[in-house]
C-alpha cells in the first residue's frame, strides 16, 4: 500500500528502558507497558530526504503518506510522543543559546529525522518571553483584528472546564461530569516535543538532555546546561491502530470490549483524517493564501512560528461507552456516540446490529465540513435522521475552525495517554491509579483562535438558545481538562532560545 502497510515488526527488546531521573522513573511503568504492546511500523524509506522545513512541526514529508481506511484518507505520524516541560532558573545567555542549538543539532546527527529516529520541536511560553525585558514586545506578532494583542497569550479555562474560584469553591457546569478536577493553567517556560516510533529512543534523548553523556549507544557529552533547566516528568502519548484496545485489555479495563479493535483513539473514532487538519503553512503567523491572522510577514523573526496549545484531559470512558462497571444509567449505543462526536444531520453511520461489542460500528468516518452554521441546525432540532436538539463535537468546533474556503486553520497532533496524572485517589485502575487520557496538542496561528474554537466546542450559547440538554451537547461531560498552557513554537532557524541574541 506504500504506507505503514500494517506489516509490523515488534519493538526491539534491545531498547529496554533504563530510566534514571526521578521524572523518568515516574513514567517507567506506562512506558514499559506500551513498549510491550506497540509494534514499530515497517515504513517505506524516502527516495531522497527533502530539506527540513523552517516550520518546526511540518514533518509530513518525512512520515508515511496518507492512505485509505474504510474510504477515509488518514495519515499517521510516529507512534509515540513525549511532551517534556521545563522551567528555567535564570535568563539564558548567548552561550546557553549556542549550547541548546548545538544540542538539537547533535540529536539529529545521532538519530535520523524520521519516525525511526526522532523529531524534536521546542516551544516557549509567555513566561519565557517576559524574561527578555521588552524585546519580545516589538518582535512577537500581533493580531490583525486587534494590534494591542499578541499572537501568544496565556491560556484561559474553557467554558466547561472545572474552575477553582478565588474563594476556594469549585465551579463545574456539567451535571454528569464524574471527574471534578479543577484545571491548572500551567506556567512552564519551555516545551520539548519529541516524536518517534521507539520509546527507547525518546527515553535515550531525554536522558542525554539531562546529563547521561550517552546518545544512541555512543559516548556523546551531554549539553552543559548546568542548572539552567528544571525538567518535569515527560507526558507520554501513543497513537497506533488498535493500540488503545490492547492497553484496555492489558489493564482489564471494564469497557475494554467496547473499544473498537482498530481505533487509534480511546473514544473509538479516528482523528487522523487528512481533511480534518490544515497544511502547516496556514497555522503560521504569516499564514497562507487561505488565512492570515497576524501582522507577521515573510522574513520577520517569527514568520514561520505558530502557537502550540498543550492540554491534559481525563476521558470518562466508563460513562462514554456503556455506563459499565459501577456506573449506572442508560447504555450509550454507537448510534448515540457517533452523534456526540460528529453530528445528527445526517448521522455518519448507523453502526452494527450489536451497538456495543468492538465499538458497535466503524472507527474511520469522514470528518465532513457542512458550514459554520451546521451546529446551530443540529441544535435547533432540524435533523433529518434524528430530530433532537443536539450537536456534535466536531460540528461545534467547525463554527470557527475553518478559513473562508473551508480549509482547517489548525493542525492537531493529539492522541491517547494512560497515566495517573491529576487522577483523584482511588479513581483510576491498577496499582498506578491510571486513567485513559487525551494528550492534546494543536498548532494554530494565534492563542485567540484556539480560545474561540474551544468556546465553540462547548457552544453554551447553542445550549441556551435551543434548550439543548447537557447529555446531547457534544463530548463535554466526558472530558475534564486538568492542565492547559500556550506556547510559541518559533521557526526552526530560531528554535534555540529565541531573541536571546539581542540581550
Amino acid at each position: 500500500m506504500g504506507l505503514e502497510d500494517y506489516s509490523y515488526r515488534a519493538v526491539s527488546r534491545r531498547t529496554a528502558l533504563k530510566l534514571g531521573s526521578a521524572g523518568m522513573l515516574a513514567a517507567a511503568s506506562q512506558m514499559a507497558l506500551l513498549d510491550k504492546l506497540a509494534w514499530a511500523p515497517q515504513r517505506m524509506a524516502l527516495a531522497a530526504a527533502p530539506p527540513k522545513s523552517d516550520i518546526q512541526f511540518d514533518i509530513g514529508a518525512f512520515i508515511a503518506p496518507a492512505f485509505s481506511r474504510n474510504g477515509v484518507q488518514v495519515q499517521f505520524g510516529p507512534v509515540f510522543t513525549f511532551f517534556l516541560t521545563a522551567d528555567l532558573t535564570r535568563l539564558p545567555s548567548r552561550t546557553d543559546q549556542a549550547i541548546l542549538a548545538n544540542a538539537l543539532d547533535t540529536i539529529e546527527a545521532n538519530y535520523a529525522w524520521s519516525p525511526s529516529g526522532v523529531f524534536t520541536f521546542v516551544s516557549y511560553s509567555a513566561g519565557y518571553f517576559l524574561r527578555l525585558d521588552g524585546i519580545a514586545a516589538v518582535t512577537v506578532p500581533r493580531l490583525l483584528s486587534d494590534r494591542n494583542r499578541f499572537a501568544l497569550e496565556i491560556a484561559v479555562p474553557s467554558p466547561t472546564d472545572v474552575v477553582r474560584r478565588s474563594d476556594g469553591s469549585i465551579f463545574n457546569n456539567r451535571a454528569r461530569r464524574r471527574f471534578v478536577v479543577p484545571v491548572q493553567l500551567e506556567r512552564n517556560e519551555v516545551l520539548f516535543t519529541l516524536r518517534s516510533d521507539s520509546i527507547g529512543i525518546l527515553a535515550d534523548v531525554v536522558r542525554w538532555l539531562q546529563g547521561s553523556d550517552s546518545l544512541n549507544g555512543r559516548f556523546v557529552r551531554s549539553p552543559a546546561f548546568g542548572t539552567l533547566f528544571r525538567f518535569d516528568a515527560p507526558r507520554l502519548m501513543f497513537q497506533q491502530i488498535g493500540l488503545p484496545r490492547q492497553v484496555a485489555n492489558a489493564n482489564n479495563l471494564p469497557f475494554r470490549t467496547r473499544v473498537n479493535p482498530e481505533t487509534p483513539m480511546w473514544m473509538g473514532f479516528a482523528d487522523q483524517q487528512t481533511n480534518g487538519s490544515g497544511p502547516a503553512s496556514i497555522t503560521t503567523f504569516q499564514g497562507n493564501a487561505s488565512a492570515r491572522l497576524t501582522d507577521a510577514r515573510a522574513g520577520d523573526y517569527f514568520d514561520n512560528g505558530s502557537i502550540q496549545h498543550l492540554s491534559h484531559v481525563i476521558q470518562d470512558l466508563e460513562q462514554f461507552y456503556d455506563n459499565v462497571g459501577n456506573i449506572a444509567g442508560e447504555p450509550e449505543t454507537f448510534l448515540e456516540r457517533v452523534q456526540y462526536m460528529f453530528r445528527s444531520n445526517p448521522i455518519p453511520s448507523q453502526g452494527n446490529a450489536d451497538q456495543f461489542t468492538d465499538g458497535g460500528g466503524p472507527s474511520f468516518l469522514n470528518n465532513v465540513f457542512q458550514g459554520t452554521g451546521d451546529a446551530a441546525v443540529s441544535a435547533s432540532g432540524n435533523n433529518d435522521d434524528a430530530p433532537t436538539h443536539r450537536f456534535g463535537h466536531l460540528q461545534a468546533l467547525q463554527r470557527s475552525s475553518r478559513a473562508a474556503d473551508g480549509t482547517p486553520v489548525h493542525m492537531r497532533m493529539d492522541g491517547p495517554g494512560f497515566n495517573s496524572m491529576d487522577v483523584p485517589a482511588g479513581r483510576g485502575f491498577g496499582t498506578g491509579n491510571n486513567l485513559a487520557k487525551l494528550q492534546f496538542t494543536v498548532f494554530v496561528p494565534t492563542a485567540e483562535f484556539f480560545r474561540v474554537m474551544r468556546i465553540n466546542q462547548a457552544s453554551l450559547d447553542l445550549e441556551a438558545t435551543f434548550d439543548v440538554e447537557q447529555d446531547d451537547s457534544g463530548l463535554e461531560r466526558f472530558l475534564t481538562a486538568t492542565r492547559r498552557q500556550n506556547f510559541l513554537v518559533p521557526p526552526r532557524r530560531h528554535r534555540a532560545f529565541p531573541l536571546v541574541e539581542f540581550t
